[in-house]
């Protein structure tokens, strides 16, 4: 049996723009996306701690450490410039890959940088 769990998770980031006039994704600071280990192109889901949205997109990378957090697309309209969200990603896990499991969740500061 697989399970699905939460393998990363951005905690309180800001959301710095929006780009409706994008095909859709988000676009993610590089120095986040490594921290986390999500990849450019992920699927992730992202949780509106302003209006209670939720939402699926992929991700796009975004300058190094630039602090970029930029909804594009439809998904700007799930959220505001300023607003908290908070960016999961999932994968499957086979029951043997359970002992030790730990997502990687990082905090980040209002202007998007590691806490």
């Amino acid at each position: 049996m697989l399970r699905c769990m939460l393998r990363a998770k951005i905690h309180g980031a800001t959301v710095t723009d929006s780009n409706i006039a994008y095909e859709g994704s988000v676009t993610i600071d590089e120095a986040l996306l490594d921290a986390t280990g999500m990849k450019p192109y992920e699927q992730v889901r992202i949780s509106n701690a302003n209006n209670g949205e939720r939402f699926e997109t992929y991700i796009i990378p975004g300058k190094r450490d630039s602090g970029t957090v930029c909804l594009n697309g439809p998904a700007a309209r799930k959220c505001l410039v300023g607003d908290v969200i908070m960016i999961f990603s999932y994968a499957y896990y086979a029951e043997d890959e359970l002992g030790d499991f730990s997502p990687r969740i990082i905090r980040v500061d209002g202007k998007n940088r590691i806490k």
